[in-house]
């Protein structure tokens, strides 16, 4: 516990003045893009791939691609959609690799690195397109997040009882996910009185709070996937980078779900 709190507090201090200053206005944009490419590593390791490898290179280079603006990053794009046609190129070159190996590196195991790569990217570049949005946004969905991981900690240790998914995260428990709910909304109802939904959200109060329960559910969601690719590989943990925590998807796995979702909605 003392080695978590530790990192979790080192963590905080180099994380949160990131994406509440931005500064240059990209410092996000690079953050986010580290993540993904750290995402994909892990991925690749609990696969027991290397990264240095010509599947590993693409699936980095497309997870960058999906992160990063078209300005300043790739100005010689016509559009900002042509970043995702550069994206497809790259998906295109993982199923040209069967051809030049012979068909023996086959459309199944391209099949891997390119999920990786939309599942790492896709994800931070939802995080980094909410602070573009602003920061009053970022923040509601990163406290949606820490207020459903720790309402379901807290909920589910006092009065968990029934398993919400055992087969899948042992631990966790139907009390412990409803607390997770409701802690999530508790937060959100104060966060809107501070920042007005219509003002920040294009929603109204209620539509908010309506959504923030889809969110929590949304989070947890992601959190059991997660858990799902760990027990499939058999490892406890996604990676090591952060001590007492395990790896960047470990403590993203929600934040992944959760934005791609708060776009989804109109959120930003």
């Amino acid at each position: 516990m003392r080695q978590r709190v530790i990192t979790a507090v080192i963590a905080l201090a180099l994380f949160l003045p990131i994406v509440f200053f931005d500064f240059g206005g990209q410092a996000v944009n690079i953050m986010a893009a580290a993540f993904a490419v750290v995402g994909v590593y892990e991925l690749f390791r609990m696969k027991q791939l290397t990264i240095l490898s010509i599947e590993g290179a693409l699936a980095i280079i497309g997870s960058v691609l999906l992160v990063l603006p078209k300005n300043p990053w790739f100005g010689f794009l016509a559009t900002t959609t042509s970043k995702y046609a550069l994206v497809y190129f790259v998906i295109m070159l993982f199923l040209g690799l069967s051809v030049v190996s012979k068909n023996t590196y086959t459309i199944e195991e391209a099949a891997f690195p390119v999920l990786a790569m939309l599942y790492a990217g896709v994800g931070f570049e939802s995080f980094a397109l909410a602070r573009s949005s602003s920061v009053v946004v970022l923040f509601f969905g990163l406290f949606v997040v820490w207020a459903t991981d720790i309402g379901a900690y807290m909920i589910g240790r006092q009065y968990g009882k029934r398993k919400l998914w055992p087969e899948i995260s042992p631990n966790k428990t139907i009390e412990g996910a409803l607390g997770g709910v409701a802690c999530a909304l508790v937060i959100a109802m104060i966060y809107l009185l501070v920042f007005p939904a219509k003002i920040y959200f294009g929603h109204n109060y209620f539509i908010m709070v309506v959504l923030t329960i889809v969110l929590s559910v949304i989070g947890q969601f992601g959190d059991l996937v997660e858990s799902a690719i760990k027990r499939h590989f058999q490892v406890k943990d996604s990676g090591k980078i952060l001590p007492g925590h395990g790896g960047i998807l470990d403590r993203f796995d929600s934040m992944i779900f959760v934005f791609p979702m708060m776009y989804l909605l109109g959120i930003f």
